[in-house]
């Protein structure tokens, strides 16, 4: 069985969302949505980043590097547009291409 989701009450109000792993383990806890409609509609828009998401490395030492699975790495081919936007990465320097480095394999 794959990972799922729950919808849960938050504890001021409105709902968050947990995702859990194949044997309950606590993956992830959303924001908190004000509907259960936004809930789900939070859950949709993670499945479909989830499935897509690049990886980038922006701990301690990391440099916003992107990083690519080593299963992946053989066959996989990363496409970064010069409009993409790294927000957490970029600090002020957007369209100048410094949010953007090299990939690095795991």
């Amino acid at each position: 069985m794959a990972g799922y989701f729950e919808i849960i009450d938050a504890p001021d109000g409105g709902f968050r969302v947990r995702l859990l792993d194949a044997t309950g383990g606590l993956v992830a806890v959303s924001v908190n949505y004000p509907t259960k409609e936004a809930a789900v509609a939070g859950i949709s828009w993670t499945r479909e980043v989830a499935g897509t998401g690049l990886i980038r490395d922006m701990s301690r030492g990391g440099h916003g590097e992107l990083i690519i699975p080593k299963s992946r790495a053989a066959h996989a081919t990363v496409r970064i547009h010069s409009h993409t936007r790294f927000p957490a990465a970029d600090h002020g320097t957007a369209g100048r291409g410094a949010g953007v480095r090299r990939a690095r394999s795991l």
